[in-house]
């Protein structure tokens, strides 16, 4: 290959990548500058809100709307509810999960093949809400915590991803801990899930973003307010400000101006914002490697 060949391509590939860096770095823009015009908003004064379409930077700081957000101890309230349920689910999901995936791993499960078509026949087909909501009070769950974790603790999409990895991972491992005396669940809890960190942070990262979102669950299954979680308290919020007819007794608050919107958004969002970073450097990998066929 000649020099003017190479610096031909050499040219080519970085007038791809300017271009390719270009387009990522607007559609990154793109993505951030709504995020960061609501935390910009949930710290502007009302007026500020109210005349601007759209704020990169407050011209006036305030703090009204998390005054407003967390003046009343229902919110605190409803703040652990979320933290309690998010944990004790996120727990619950994980060890089911890895349970029946390791299970459904091993070709020598005896109807292991009907219960994989179960599971992805509950992918594309579900019994609504109505039979749901059915089962849950059949089971005496109506009003309890648990009705909030059971009727989900387990996805058929997680477990089909930690499924294939507890698959892609050799057999060789199995039968040299079974020579030396370990039974299933100790090759399960010495081997396999050591193995497994990426896609385990990857999965209770997914599962803990459901339970923290929950919302039509706990209006379905919750009669008493007080038992609400944070996402409904702050809906509540919601329509308080808003002006429209709410449960107020759940929300002792003057409606606030419209920075409390989004104040609420962060509210909500932020307890994830924070977790992710911890995963983050599991999350690709785990993925990738549960998306692996077995």
């Amino acid at each position: 290959m000649t020099r003017t060949s190479r610096n031909k391509e050499s040219l080519g590939g970085r007038t791809f990548n300017a271009v390719n860096y270009s387009l990522l770095s607007i559609f990154a823009l793109a993505c951030l500058l709504p995020f960061v015009n609501i935390i910009a908003s949930s710290f502007a004064s009302t007026k500020e809100v109210v005349s601007k379409k759209f704020i990169l930077f407050p011209t006036t700081f305030s703090l009204d709307a998390y005054t407003f957000i967390f003046s009343t101890p229902t919110i605190f309230r409803g703040l652990s509810v979320s933290i309690g349920t998010t944990f004790a689910g996120t727990a619950v999901s994980m060890i089911l999960t890895a349970l029946m995936a390791y299970g459904l791993s091993r070709k020598y499960l005896l109807g292991r093949g009907f219960i994989n078509f179960i599971i992805v026949f509950s992918m594309l087909f579900s019994g609504g809400m109505i039979p749901t909501f059915l089962v849950v009070k059949a089971v005496g769950l109506i009003d309890s915590y648990w009705s909030l974790i059971i009727p989900g603790a387990i996805s058929a999409f997680n477990l089909i991803i930690m499924r294939n990895f507890f698959q892609a991972l050799p057999d060789s491992l199995e039968e040299s801990a079974k020579i030396d005396g370990a039974n299933d669940l100790r090759i399960l809890w010495k081997i396999m899930l050591p193995l497994a960190l990426p896609s385990i942070a990857t999965l209770s990262l997914f599962y803990a973003v459901t339970y923290w979102n929950t919302y039509t669950s706990a209006i379905l299954y919750l009669t008493d307010s007080l038992k609400w979680p944070l996402q409904v308290l702050l809906r509540q919020i919601v329509i308080v400000s808003s002006g429209m007819q709410g449960d107020t007794a759940s929300v002792d608050v003057v409606p606030p101006a419209m920075t409390i919107k989004m104040a609420v958004i962060m509210v909500a969002t932020a307890p994830m914002l924070a977790a992710y970073p911890f995963v983050q450097r599991h999350f690709t990998k785990g993925a990738l490697l549960g998306a692996v066929k077995g």
